[in-house]
Formats: C-alpha cells, sequence, structure tokens
C-alpha cells in the first residue's frame, strides 16, 4: 500500500489534541505538587500576628498571649515599677540594650514603645525555662535588694521589670522584646515590627 492515501490533516489533529491532552494533564499534576510546597494554613498561623487586649490589664499585672509558639507577656507597670529601673544599672549586664534582643523602638530604658506597657517573651535566655513574674519590690532568699521583676526557677537567672538580665546569673542576654504595634490604645498587635503608636 503506498502513501498516497494517507490523510494528513487528520494526523495533524491528533498529535495537536494528544499535546494539548498532554498538557491540562502536566497542569493538573504540577499545581498539587507546587501547592504541596507552600506552608499550610496552620504553619501561616503559628507565624501570623497575634493581638493582646490590654483593655482591662491593671497597673502591676500581667497577660499572656502566644505567638508563634513562645509565650509573650505584657505587662502594665506602675509609676513605682518605672522608678525603680534607673537605680538598677549597676546589677545589670546589658542596662542599656545593647545586645539585639529587641527592636530599635524598644532599645530605651523602658525597653518599650509606651513606658508603661512592656511587652517580652517570656522564655529565658539561658536554657529556654519560662521565668516567673514577680513584681513585688520585697527581699527575696535569693536578693535582699530585690525590686521587683522576673526570675527563672530552673538555674536561678533574675531579670528586672525591663527583661534586663543580673549581673552573676546564667542567663546571657536581656530577655527578648518581640516585634509590636499598637492598633488601638487598648489593642497590641504582636509579631509586626512596626512604630505606630495610637
Amino acid at each position: 500500500m503506498s502513501g498516497d492515501g494517507v490523510d494528513t490533516s487528520k494526523r495533524r489533529f491528533l498529535i495537536a489534541a494528544t499535546t494539548v491532552i498532554g498538557g491540562v494533564g502536566a497542569v493538573y499534576t504540577a499545581v498539587p505538587f507546587l501547592a504541596s510546597w507552600m506552608p499550610s494554613e496552620r504553619a501561616k498561623a503559628a507565624g501570623a500576628p497575634v493581638e493582646a487586649d490590654i483593655s482591662k490589664l491593671e497597673p502591676g499585672q500581667m497577660i499572656r498571649v502566644q505567638w508563634r509558639g513562645k509565650p509573650v507577656w505584657v505587662v502594665r507597670r506602675t509609676d513605682e515599677m518605672l522608678g525603680d529601673l534607673p537605680g538598677l544599672r549597676d546589677r545589670l549586664r546589658d542596662p542599656d540594650s545593647v545586645d539585639p534582643q529587641q527592636p530599635g523602638y524598644a532599645q530605651n530604658l523602658a525597653r518599650s514603645i509606651k513606658p508603661e506597657i512592656l511587652v517580652l517573651v517570656g522564655i529565658c535566655t539561658h536554657l529556654g525555662c519560662s521565668p516567673a513574674f514577680e513584681p513585688e519590690p520585697v527581699p527575696q532568699p535569693y536578693d535582699e535588694k530585690w525590686k521587683g521583676g522576673f526570675f527563672c526557677p530552673c538555674h536561678g537567672s533574675k531579670f528586672d521589670l525591663a527583661g534586663r538580665v543580673y549581673k552573676g546569673v546564667p542567663a546571657p542576654l536581656n530577655l527578648e522584646v518581640p516585634p509590636h504595634n499598637y492598633i488601638s490604645e487598648s489593642l497590641i498587635l504582636i509579631g509586626e515590627d512596626t512604630t505606630g503608636v495610637v
């Protein structure tokens, strides 16, 4: 049989149709594959900013929220607590917060945007324990000149009410100040590094 009777238009149609169907199949295969590289909704939520409502936070009290799987403390400091901070310089390892444990806008005496509101990651910088909040300026068995702050029971690290580490304790750094921003007078967004103050 000779090739004179071959219909080439049918052949071109079949080749084009096979190519189109193959391309569609490749797209349907590639989309789920590429989507598997994207972070899951759970992973996105774990890194997402969180809101902290401080409307009912009384002076001297602390609330806890969770951000990226870490405890974050929000403390409303009293005037007395703030007044004690300058007198502790000689007892602190990094009183001027030179080490980068806070955003630039919190590198000040109070380590905060608003002096009365302190936002800290509640994890000791030694081995990752969670220190206890001890706001009272009464003598403690481990420090007769205690002015209040955070005490880590795991290995005895102490931090003042700005999260600055004392000298002579295992913790090498001040407590971390996470990026945060005030959405309103009573709402803090933890996890976004902006300097917006309402």
